[in-house]
């Protein structure tokens, strides 16, 4: 009983704390700025540039594998504790009795921040803590980045940064004149990004009345800005910007560009009939009221062509189904499509070819190339031979091209067209050698054969001979102008 007394007296009058001592505190807090210096010297080490870096453990593993992270929960409470109570016990035996809840700074915690698991702060957490804090980004973060955020840089110098694609912060040019002077620098240095760059911090900090109002002396500046705006969409500004500028046929013909944002056709007509009223050229305001008006017809001939195709009334759209709407499409598509389904159509009615010619002063030219193009794709060589003959005030018929029958053979035969009908237009050529170099290269024999009996040619004749076949008739024919050459000869 005296053995039992005597340990409980021992045991209520002994205690496992020591008194603080500035030895003990400055003992941690060197440990703790020793600690602080190795992680700094390792920011010599990194490679910072080097993103494939692997980090490994102590343990010799990669940082981050999953037996990793089993070890470094299992030993968060055992080994990085008595280790840290070991080298604490050496300044003061006070700190051998704290609670053991594991410390969160193991060697390999330096790596990867606070370690999580970790509910309470050691003495080093507390003495150090600033927030939540991970030291992995600022051991990898270049040096020379620190600079970008805490020196002040001039004007100048900040342009050269951005120049070399250097991270530079803005904000800190504040005054008007500051800014001023950084957009005549990134201007006077002709890079494109930064003079953008620079434009949208002042887009963003300064009044549109100020902005507006020194961009108007610099035009180089401005035409980047006005740029930027349109292709970012920013129409809003665009229009303010130009309204200022008093620029009122540019605000006229942004404003006409939203119709193509409209996608409902309805809403997009009306849109344009509101157009024709903006401040535009008189040019300008002719193709506005162009645009108005084939919207209009485009809309009336999609009404009646839908109803027909789905009716099956019609035996050219069962034969040739419409591949696409004919809404919005250009003037010279719309042509085109009249030609292919509407050719034979009276002048009155909106969808004709020639209704359409008139309305819009469709050129001769190009209305017979889109109308032979047309006709030929659907092989009617009825059209073709009507569209390019023409009748003079005698009533005498000829054939006609505006745009050259050397075209008309080139599209023709693109649509397969018989060498019957090649052949006939190809005689219309009138340059010789052109003459003879299509009839050659669509085998035209008999034009070929015609050619040279006009240039009396005999040396060609004979040797055209040998690429026609033989036995056929342009064969004979060739023979029978050699003797006919052989003939004419002798009589001399």
């Amino acid at each position: 009983m005296s053995r039992v007394r005597a340990d409980e007296e021992e045991y209520w009058h002994s205690s496992k704390f020591r008194a603080f001592t500035f030895d003990d505190e400055d003992d941690e807090l060197s440990q703790l700025k020793e600690s602080k210096r190795t992680v700094n010297s390792l920011r010599d080490i990194v490679d910072d540039d080097d993103d494939d870096l692997e980090r490994v453990s102590w343990s010799g593993e990669p940082v981050g594998s999953i037996s990793w992270s089993i070890k470094e929960t299992a030993s968060g409470s055992t080994s990085s504790l008595d280790g840290r109570d070991s080298s604490l016990q050496k300044g003061s035996s006070a700190y051998a009795a704290l609670p053991k809840q594991g410390s969160s700074y193991s060697l390999s915690s330096l790596f990867k921040g606070r370690n999580k698991l970790s509910s309470f702060q050691s003495l080093s957490d507390a003495l150090t803590d600033t927030g939540v804090k991970n030291f992995a980004p600022e051991l990898r973060r270049p040096r020379a980045e620190y600079k970008d955020y805490s020196s002040d840089w001039s004007p100048k110098d900040t342009v050269r940064r951005m120049q070399r694609g250097k991270v530079c912060s803005l904000e800190r040019f504040r005054s008007l004149q500051d800014k001023l002077v950084l957009l005549d620098e990134a201007v006077a240095g002709h890079d494109g990004n930064v003079i953008t760059a620079v434009l949208i911090f002042l887009k963003r900090t300064l009044r549109r009345e100020i902005l507006f109002r020194e961009l108007e002396v610099r035009q180089v500046a401005l035409c980047h800005l006005i740029h930027f705006l349109r292709e970012m969409g920013e129409q809003k500004f665009l229009l303010d910007l130009l309204r200022f500028l008093d620029r009122t046929e540019e605000v006229a013909l942004s404003q006409y560009r939203e119709h193509l944002n409209i996608q409902d056709v309805e809403k997009r007509r009306e849109f344009l009939k509101g157009c024709i009223g903006l401040p535009f050229s008189a040019e300008d305001t002719s193709h506005i009221q162009d645009h108005y008006t084939l919207l209009e017809r485009q809309i009336i001939i999609e009404a009646n062509d839908r109803h027909l195709e789905m009716a099956g009334q019609s035996e050219l759209f069962r034969k040739y189904p419409r591949k696409a709407s004919i809404l919005n499409m250009p003037l010279v598509t719309t042509l085109f499509y009249s030609c292919f389904y509407h050719y034979t159509e009276a002048e009155g009615m909106f969808s004709s070819p020639t209704n359409l010619k008139k309305t819009f002063k469709i050129p001769d030219k190009q209305y017979v190339l889109t109308a032979l193009a047309a006709r030929a794709k659907l092989r009617a060589w009825g059209d073709v031979d009507a569209l390019l003959t023409t009748k003079n005030w005698l009533g005498y018929t000829k054939k006609k091209a505006p745009i050259g029958f050397h075209r008309v053979v080139e599209i023709l035969q693109r649509n397969n067209a018989p060498v019957q009908v090649l052949q006939e237009y190809v005689r219309l050529v009138e340059d010789v050698d052109t003459r003879l170099n299509l009839a050659t290269k669509y085998k035209c024999h008999d034009v070929v054969i015609e050619t040279y009996r006009d240039l009396k040619d005999r040396i060609q004749l004979t040797a055209y001979k040998d690429k026609v076949e033989r036995g056929s008739a342009e064969e004979e024919k060739i023979h029978s102008i050699l003797s006919n050459m052989v003939r004419i000869a002798y009589s001399f």
